[in-house]
């Protein structure tokens, strides 16, 4: 069956994986005519999250390849290990760069390493979709002109929990956030979201990403009785906190933004306190309570049960890696590897994905709607529908 053009969601891979994918137009392509385009990908291999971008964007780049969409040419996947190190990612990304085989790039969770090297992306002009959370990799647009990103954006995410708080007539929350980029550039948008609100922010607290211990952090927040605690951080730490949180006695609620999305179910250990937690997410993580009543909806349901099927479980962060590899064979199918006109067309992209509708334009690089996100609701070890 021929895939959509732009379909949905999409899953991870547990190991870096070598590829090359050859692609090439009508019109004489980049790479002189070869078969075999490259889509490359500066991942971290001891995250959880970047192996489920790698397991995502090999599967969805052989359902590419077996659809016929490219015709005769091919793509494959090459990645590279960059240690969360942005050293090391320059590294990579300018080794990428430098092969005319490689059409476009995908980085991961790393978003210092995306910024660090928004100059070398630009100058060598190699596209990047970015899959990491901070909004800081596509901004501001004039010096990323070659870096897009998937994902949800901080601004969006914080209206939704607002919009929520309102509803709850909530008059407290205490906020924790990573001490980094994405977490810095989260509880601003949070702030910015509650501006004009009767809401009061009693306590922040900001924790080392890599941090171990933050029963303290938590502690202090709590002390302060919020009516919620609202939790900006990835995964790990999101679970770490509910536990510390119910170990604090405290019976209000939790809300986790997109960055804690991780797999389908909770861990065991964090199953029962993160109960009744909301999260903001797109569906993909609660597909089995959507309705397949669109063709979006229907390749969404497919996907996840592509990738469950593969790897035996879903990661929710798979299908921006999936919308990555389409959005890149759709430019390829059309170009073949001319980077800047793969950047063009990238930059143009208005498609319903796996993740949701995506509209990229020449001023907004970051292209995953508000209409995207829903509230999830942990019952049961799991993620469903809040409504």
């Amino acid at each position: 069956m021929r895939l959509p053009r732009i379909t949905a969601a999409t899953a991870v891979a547990s190991m870096l994986l070598a590829g090359a994918a050859g692609c090439t137009s009508d019109d004489d392509s980049a790479d002189g005519g070869s078969d075999t385009v490259v889509i490359a990908a500066d991942l971290n291999n001891s995250s959880a999250v970047d192996t489920a971008y790698a397991r995502a964007l090999q599967l969805r780049i052989e359902q590419i390849n077996a659809s016929g969409q490219l015709g005769e040419r091919k793509l494959e996947l090459r990645t590279q290990d960059n240690r969360n190190d942005p050293t090391s990612s320059l590294r990579n990304i300018s080794t990428f760069a430098d092969d005319p085989r490689v059409a476009a790039v995908v980085t991961g969770t790393c978003d210092q390493c995306v910024v660090g090297a928004a100059k070398t992306i630009n100058d060598k002009t190699i596209p990047t979709i970015a899959l990491a959370a901070s909004d800081e990799v596509t901004n501001p647009v004039t010096e990323r002109q070659y870096v897009f990103k998937l994902g949800p954006n901080s601004a969006d995410s914080a209206a939704a929990l607002v919009t929520e708080f309102n509803r709850a007539r909530y008059k407290k929350i205490a906020v924790l956030h990573t001490n980094d980029l994405y977490g810095r550039g989260a509880s601003a948008a949070l702030t910015d979201a509650l501006q004009g609100g009767t809401i009061a922010v009693t306590a922040t607290r900001a924790v080392k990403p890599a941090a171990s211990d933050i029963a303290q952090s938590v502690g202090t927040l709590t002390d302060t009785e919020p009516d919620a605690l609202v939790v900006l951080t990835p995964p790990d730490l999101a679970q770490q906190a509910a536990i510390d949180a119910r170990a604090a006695d405290f019976r209000g609620r939790m809300y986790f933004d997109s960055a804690a999305a991780s797999d389908l179910f909770i861990p065991r250990g964090a199953a029962s306190a993160t109960a009744n937690a909301t999260m903001v997410f797109t569906q993909i993580l609660a597909i089995d309570d959507v309705i397949a009543t669109t063709p979006a909806k229907s390749s969404r349901k497919q996907w996840f049960r592509d990738y469950t099927s593969r790897y035996g479980s879903y990661s929710g962060v798979a299908s921006f890696a999936a919308d990555a590899a389409d959005l890149i064979a759709d430019a390829v199918a059309r170009v073949g590897a001319d980077r800047p006109r793969i950047r063009e067309i990238i930059e143009t992209s208005q498609v319903d994905g796996l993740s949701g509708p995506i509209r990229l334009t020449p001023d907004n690089h970051s292209g995953l709607m508000p209409q995207a996100l829903t509230l999830l609701v942990a019952r049961s070890g799991r993620w469903r529908l809040a409504s």
